[in-house]
């Protein structure tokens, strides 16, 4: 241990440090921003006139949490616009709207988001619902999960949508009994009317992004993987303002970018992605990661499925979702990039997607060699039994949403009557994936949910929604439950492996200081709680970040 004394030192409480070889320690201590040393007593003999000591009181240390698939600045930018995340049914959300364009008549768009699906029938409201609170301009709303979006007759016209609008690529315009187009686009439609919407300014992104970082510090996150680096349904690529907060030092966290595979186009953008890779270096800012999405969402059934979906009387239909990527392209995209060192990261929710994403893995490992890109399926809504071995095998990272996996109306009414007994034993397997032998990471996909890493790792581990989101509600699947030791692993050391922070995501001398401070040892008190517990100091690099109010 060295003589020096330390720049800080934390004691008084309990360290969880993610190390196996020693999960608990007492007393922590940090010298230019890393982990000098990590004990109990002894420690504190690093304490010096200029040590700045925190005195834990009772309270629990852990490496700060890593959200591996996550959205800061589209969250910033709708948060600062029609924000509709909350609203719990058509009554509310259409007030809100109303309120939000009474509040706001010198816009020429009302656009914003966040709407939750459940509090529509079948999910898909209509423009005619839309234009009873905004009429006289267009409206682009897209929904909580954004594979889709919400418009009124205004935005339809600006668009030029009719009935006789063929579906886009990819896409699906909601239709009624007659053809018409009902105001409720799917997945590519977006674009039909996004690209009409006002773009957002670089200040703007740079502000959403200030303010979402913040955010995500209060939470106790230090690093994340932004999922989206590109231009789609609407969204400006935000990359400049990563750059613009890393070049001037504001970029606090640590971030991943994943740059957007273009599905419209082929292995010709690769060279473009090398440039933007190299642009993408700047201070804690990289983007060595492509991200490709494979398929949509269940409740719209544009998850890509084995066998087909089911129909409302519990029929099979011919329809079974839809593949995004050519799977015979896919292979040969992503050995291309992976032999240039480019990880890959899927949007893969039904089972045929997760298949087509580890056979392309394979592909690459069988080309390439193992090589140490780390690729990773977010979202695995519906894995089927026979792939669950092959992230093990293939060194292919689960990448968990966990506060999905749990009982709430979406999953109930919109998703469990079209998938069947069968696969619903199969969705958000977590267990048997950690049982197999898988590395987990976990990510929240904010704003689609919660940001909070503690509400994740109570349903990880209850599988029930917190609070009276919860209540009453059975257990989903009590047999894909994971352990507490093993969500907060997922959230910290799984998410950092799949970001390349190696030097970051548990305690250990020599690791980055990146910590966060809970205010009580979740691992003490009944795991129905978890979701109680909540962060009160965050630090980076030995900084502090955030404090709470009461710290």
């Amino acid at each position: 241990m060295s003589a020096l004394p330390a720049d800080l030192v934390f004691t008084g409480g309990s360290i969880a440090t993610m190390d196996p070889a020693r999960r608990r320690a007492t007393t922590v201590a940090v010298t230019g921003g890393r982990i000098s040393a990590v004990g109990h007593d002894e420690v504190r003999e690093l304490i010096g006139a200029r040590t700045e000591v925190v005195d834990l009181t009772g309270r629990l240390l852990l490496p700060g949490f890593q959200d591996a698939h996550i959205h800061p600045v589209v969250a910033g930018l709708e948060h600062a616009r029609c924000h509709l995340t909350g609203t719990s049914d058509a009554a509310s959300t259409l007030a809100a709207v109303r309120s939000y364009a009474d509040a706001h008549p010198e816009l020429p768009w009302i656009v914003g988001g966040g709407w939750s699906m459940e509090a529509f029938d079948g999910g898909t409201p209509t423009a005619q619902l839309l234009d009873t609170v905004v009429r006289d301009r267009p409206v682009f709303l897209p929904n909580r999960d954004h594979h889709g979006a919400w418009v009124n007759t205004r935005a339809l016209a600006i668009a030029g949508i009719t009935r006789e609008t063929s579906d886009p690529i990819g896409g699906r315009i909601e239709r009624d009994a007659d053809g018409e187009p009902t105001g409720m686009l799917q997945e590519s439609a977006m674009d039909l009317v996004g690209r009409h919407t006002p773009q957002h300014t670089p200040d703007d992104r740079l502000e959403a992004l200030l303010h979402a970082q913040q955010h995500l510090h209060s939470l106790g996150i230090t690093a994340w993987q932004d999922a989206l680096l590109g231009d789609t349904s609407g969204i400006s690529d935000v990359s400049d303002a990563y750059l613009t907060a890393a070049g001037e030092g504001s970029l606090t966290a640590r971030v991943a970018g994943a740059l957007w595979w273009d599905r419209d186009r082929g292995s010709e953008q690769i060279p473009d992605l090398l440039r933007r890779r190299s642009r993408l270096r700047v201070g804690r800012m990289r983007a060595d990661t492509v991200k490709i999405m494979l398929d949509g969402v269940a409740e719209s059934r544009t998850a890509a499925m084995i066998s087909p979906y089911l129909d409302g009387c519990g029929c099979a239909t011919t329809h079974s979702g839809t593949s995004f990527v050519d799977p015979d392209k896919l292979r040969d995209f992503v050995t291309e990039l992976d032999a240039l060192g480019f990880q890959v990261h899927f949007h893969a929710l039904g089972d045929r997607a997760v298949r087509d994403a580890l056979d392309a893995v394979e592909a690459a490992r069988t080309a390439n060699g193992f090589r140490d890109t780390r690729p990773h399926l977010a979202h695995l809504q519906v894995v089927d039994p026979a792939d669950i071995p092959r992230f093990r095998a293939l060194g292919a990272t689960a990448n968990m949403q966990p506060l999905w996996a749990a009982h709430e109306p979406q999953m109930d009414e919109l998703t469990i009557p079209f998938l069947g007994d069968e696969r619903t034993r199969r969705q958000y397997p977590f267990g048997s994936l950690l049982r197999s032998g898988a590395t987990l990471a976990a990510g929240s996909d904010w704003p689609v949910s919660s940001a909070d890493p503690i509400h994740g790792i109570h349903v990880a581990v209850n599988r029930v929604l917190p609070g009276r989101d919860g209540q009453g509600r059975p257990v989903f699947l009590p047999e894909q439950r994971i352990d507490l030791t093993s969500a907060l692993t997922a959230y910290t050391a799984g998410s950092a492996y799949v970001h390349h922070l190696d030097d970051t995501g548990s305690i250990e001398v020599g690791k980055l200081a990146d910590l966060v401070v809970l205010d009580r040892d979740p691992f003490t008190g009944p795991a129905d709680l978890i979701a109680e517990t909540r962060a009160v100091l965050t630090y980076v690099g030995g900084d502090r970040v955030y404090a709470a109010p009461s710290a």
